[in-house]
């Protein structure tokens, strides 16, 4: 049997400004799934990167007073620079507007979907959002503005290069339906379905130079017209793979793939799901296999964007409160389907009750129980984890795996924490249920019986801990990190407690992230 390969992606943001927690939001889902999958065995490429060549750089750039490049340059190394303190394990990072692997593969595309006949020249007039870097319809708009930024739209009129979308429009429809092209969750694959239904227009796939402000990449044979941004950046997803000159990478991780995952925000779901399967199908290229789509966090019910100002500073965040609880927000309070509200109130919340009181104090209460009980050695016991009254203990110990691996299957990130959870919960409750300190007063008044029991019920604890450092691995691994660490035996005993968790405290009003 061969060992599967696994290929996740993000989106690669616009760098008008600094990252801001959305984006946030699907690196660290991301990672955990690369995480996970390597965990078990797999194969796995995590790519994430930056969206160099758009418009809204040039245009945030010229406001600045910053050449593009340096611009560029600046944020592009805010975004890269996440790594660290998200605690990313991330294998690639693509930057459109530096990585010499970039354009040739985008121009080895247009050239590929141009061989197919599915390029052509036409004059266009339409209403372009420049934050969206998108033409919309007047049926689009919410009244008379962008449904994403709330702008109106500039009426453009040029000759542009346009993409025969309308040719691929029943292929689309079969594979989305069918499932060969997976898109979750069931209420986006229906919106995806909804639009192809609605007729799919061809759409324009180049600006001319002069408008792009000679920023982008040049059209092969058309130097007076650059490539659409959304044409340059969904490339990135094999142009990192020297797609462009036919590389091993490419073989290995795209065409050899046995799964290819897109992870995505609902506002760019027609351009993953519609406009990038449909170029590859132009090229004679495999598709994606899952396109994974979150929805948005909010900060005060107003969706968090750099076009729209309401940002909150993921770098900050974890710096202020840990990369921990940062993570944990994201993975426990972000529903499958729904926007987020955002707050630091929350945030404290979820990381003091859940990180601190309920994981951090069972940790240390274990580590101390044992060093007072057991001068630090672990009990050997046959009982385990089966003490008595330790039943929900161990089949929440017991099912963890499996509902880990069934929720993360389907992109649930929260059902999946939840399993962790579960094992958390009923490791506390049974150490209220088996009250180990009553066991060590009857040890020592010389109860026969309480000296074993005392030890199964310590070797039990010891044990779910130990369950949890391993489960806790994809989702918190400095987390993890430290459990593991916690309960390795040193000169045959456990290393001396230390918190697992600091409590935070609420920031005067006014903190801004």
């Amino acid at each position: 049997m061969t060992t599967p390969h696994i290929y996740v992606t993000t989106t690669i943001p616009y760098v008008n400004a600094r990252p801001h927690l959305g984006f946030a939001l699907e690196l660290v889902q991301a990672d955990v799934l690369a995480r996970f999958r390597r965990a078990r065995g797999d194969r796995v490429r995590f790519q994430t990167g930056t969206d160099d060549n758009s418009l809204k750089n040039v245009l945030a750039a010229e406001a600045a007073g910053v050449p593009v490049q340096e611009f560029v340059d600046r944020n592009a190394e805010a975004f890269v620079a996440l790594r660290e303190p998200l605690a990313l394990a991330v294998d690639d990072v693509i930057r459109t507007s530096r990585d010499p692997r970039h354009r040739v593969g985008v121009e080895r595309l247009w050239r590929a979907c141009a061989d197919a006949g599915d390029l052509y020249r036409k004059h266009y007039e339409g209403l372009y959002c420049v934050g969206c870097e998108q033409f919309y319809t007047p049926a689009e708009l919410t009244g008379g503005r962008c449904p994403e930024h709330g702008v109106e739209p500039q009426r453009v009129a040029e000759e542009n290069w346009f993409f025969r979308l309308s040719r691929y429009a029943d292929r689309l429809h079969d594979l989305v339906s069918g499932g060969r092209l997976r898109v979750e969750p069931a209420e986006r694959r229906n919106e995806v379905l909804g639009f192809i239904a609605g007729g799919l227009e061809d759409f324009s796939i180049s600006r001319s130079t002069a408008r792009a402000r000679g920023w982008g990449i040049p059209v092969p044979g058309d130097p007076g017209q650059v490539v659409y941004v959304w044409w340059d950046a969904l490339g990135n997803y094999v142009t990192a793979l020297d797609y462009g000159i036919g590389g091993e990478n490419y073989h290995r991780w795209w065409t050899g793939a046995d799964r290819r995952v897109h992870l995505v925000g609902k506002g760019v779901l027609r351009f993953h799901a519609v406009y990038w399967p449909a170029m590859l199908l132009s090229a004679g290229q495999p598709l994606p296999t899952d396109i994974v789509v979150h929805d948005y966090l909010t900060a005060g019910g107003r969706k968090i964007s750099k076009s729209g100002g309401v940002t909150v500073d993921p770098a900050a965040l974890a710096g202020e409160y840990g990369t921990d609880a940062v993570r944990w927000w994201l993975l426990r309070e972000v529903p499958r389907v729904g926007d987020a509200d955002f707050t630091i109130d929350r945030l404290v919340a979820r990381a003091n009750d859940e990180l601190a009181n309920g994981l951090g104090n069972l940790v240390n209460r274990v580590v101390v129980m044992v060093h007072r009980y057991r001068d630090g050695h672990v009990p050997r016991t046959e009982a385990g984890i089966g003490a008595p009254g330790g039943e929900d203990l161990q089949t929440a110990c017991r099912q963890a795996p499996g509902l880990i691996r069934s929720a993360l299957d389907d992109f649930e990130f929260r059902r999946a924490t939840a399993a962790v959870w579960a094992v958390v919960d009923e490791a506390n409750r049974y150490v209220n249920h088996a009250r180990p300190w009553e066991l060590a007063g009857a040890e020592r008044d010389g109860d026969s019986g309480a000296a074993s029991r005392l030890d199964a019920v310590l070797a039990a604890l010891v044990r779910a801990c130990e369950t949890l450092g391993e489960h806790l691995a994809p989702f918190l691994p400095g987390t993890a990190d430290r459990i593991a660490r916690q309960f390795t035996a040193r000169d045959g005993g456990l290393p001396e407690p230390r918190p697992l968790f600091r409590r935070i405290t609420v920031p005067e009003p006014g903190s801004a992230f």
